[in-house]
């Protein structure tokens, strides 16, 4: 059996596990939990050095194979490991959420985005393996080849039976009737053993268990997610907001600037050395500056207000 998980990538016998960079920084802590775990099921006396062969001798009282024990201490360092990386990641992604809602700027959208990348990443890997025990759980053939305790007894025992008939067929005496009960009872025998086979429920139990956890995990990313996807929603409210905000300021300066484009056109015709009757009549500088700047502020309050009845600047 090929248990590859994450960073744990192993071979599964009956009775041994072969590990990939055992002494690795990823890999060397599941290989102490997973000494520790099946030291737990040890007697006190048994040495260190014999802890592969010594299981696999008092295995017969645990209720799982040696290979499930594996698989399951594998399955609940992954998961344990993931849970972690999610828990850390939550703890991360808070703050700095929080953060950028209250204030917008260039550092705090480069953490969101270092945090987003960490986020899918992540649910990558937590997607990976929960495909990998989904498919595990929709083929039970799939399933049935994982019990190797249970093949190689099946084996052992075969070939006893194999090695009975063989002995059974050279004996002279009384030779039919005995011979074919013993072949029948081998046949019964192997009936048995393909109907074990098809019995998977203890691995599909103990899969299922590390399923729904892998989907609590997957749950609590996705739940981190869309607390992302709400913050950035928010923020680009708020930005439009300003932006609209933006928008009505420069629309009243560019209608101010247009009526005192009128005044300074204004200013600037008078200003010209034109024969004119005004210039020949005294007191006329006050009405005449006063009617052009009062006109172009009541050329600004109705343009201003024909923008707020088309609502352009708002409600």
């Amino acid at each position: 059996m090929v248990v590859n998980l994450e960073f744990i990538k192993a071979i599964v016998t009956a009775e041994e596990v072969f590990l990939l960079d055992p002494l690795a920084y990823e890999v060397l802590p599941f290989v102490e939990h997973l000494k520790r775990k099946l030291y737990l099921k040890l007697p006190s006396n048994l040495h260190e050095s014999d802890w592969v062969d010594l299981q696999r001798e008092g295995e017969e009282e645990s209720e799982l194979p040696f290979e499930f024990q594996v698989l399951e201490i594998a399955l609940e360092f992954v998961c344990a490991y993931l849970d972690s990386s999610v828990s850390d990641l939550e703890r991360n992604a808070y703050p700095v959420l929080d953060e950028l809602v209250m204030t917008v700027n260039t550092n705090n959208l480069e953490c969101v985005r270092s945090l987003k990348g960490n986020l899918t990443r992540l649910l990558a890997r937590v997607q990976k393996v929960r495909d990998e025990i989904e498919h595990l759980l929709d083929d039970a053939e799939d399933m049935g080849q994982f019990y190797l305790t249970r093949k190689q007894i099946h084996n052992q025992q075969l070939e006893a039976l194999v090695a009975s008939v063989t002995s059974n067929s050279l004996v002279v005496a009384a030779p039919n009737l005995p011979r074919i009960s013993s072949r029948a009872r081998g046949s019964a025998s192997i009936i048995s053993f393909r109907s074990d086979d098809n019995n998977v429920e203890d691995l599909e139990m103990l899969l299922e268990a590390y399923f729904m956890q892998l989907e609590g995990t997957r749950n609590k990313i996705l739940s981190v997610r869309e607390y992302i996807d709400n913050t950035e929603d928010y923020v680009n409210i708020q930005l439009d907001n300003q932006r609209n905000e933006l928008i009505q300021l420069q629309m009243v300066l560019s209608i101010l600037s247009f009526a005192m484009t009128i005044h300074s056109l204004v200013v600037g015709l008078l200003a010209v050395n034109i024969p004119c009757p005004l210039y020949n009549t005294n007191n006329m500088f006050a009405p005449v500056a006063a009617g052009t700047t009062g006109g172009c502020f009541l050329i600004f309050l109705i343009i201003l207000g024909y923008a707020r009845w088309k609502k352009l600047l708002g409600p």
